[in-house]
């Protein structure tokens, strides 16, 4: 079995698409995944499963609108993927505090023509003193000023990229992956 770790996005965020903990486990454990945990009430979860990623991703999406009726974009990483991520952190040495720095999970890993064309991920880039780094699937941006006030907040991640992202903060992050190690 593998160490899975399920990144729903956009639950329990306002009034709209309201998730208990309680019954997104259930759920999980319903699907067959076992030692199932989550992690605050965003949409986090971490079990254990024998599927792969991608079977994960769409057994969790059909759980979520079959059962709890809340359609949801879902992306799955094995822990070790997300270990993986946090060791190839290119702002690592920037980023001092875990709430203002953020990993971006995407669903799939963008066309490089489209990335070629996004201002923000150009080298020669103007965000201070905001950064941003993409990755493979993965972005990573520090946003010393925190979220709310960084060059990044009115970017539309998923229409730029062309595919599905969901944020989390690194201390979020390192939460998962030491739930997941247990």
């Amino acid at each position: 079995m593998t160490k899975h770790i399920a990144l729903i996005r956009g639950i329990n965020v306002g009034s709209s698409k309201r998730v208990a903990m309680a019954d997104l486990k259930r759920m999980l454990t319903g699907l067959g995944f076992a030692d199932v945990r989550t992690l605050l009430n965003s949409g986090n979860a971490v079990f254990e499963a024998s599927l792969s990623p991608p079977t994960v991703t769409a057994a969790v999406e059909q759980g979520l609108a079959d059962d709890l009726k809340v359609p949801a974009t879902v992306i799955v990483r094995t822990r070790d993927q997300v270990v993986a991520a946090m060791a190839a952190d290119p702002l690592a040495a920037l980023a001092t505090d875990g709430a203002k720095h953020f990993l971006g999970f995407l669903a799939g890993t963008p066309d490089a023509a489209k990335v070629g064309q996004i201002p923000e991920l150009a080298e020669n880039a103007d965000t201070a003193p905001d950064a941003v780094r993409l990755i493979d699937d993965h972005l990573y941006l520090w946003c010393p000023n925190g979220s709310l006030n960084a060059t990044f907040t009115k970017v539309n991640w998923d229409r730029l990229l062309g595919t599905a992202v969901t944020m989390r903060n690194w201390n979020t992050v390192g939460k998962l992956v030491e739930l997941a190690a247990d």
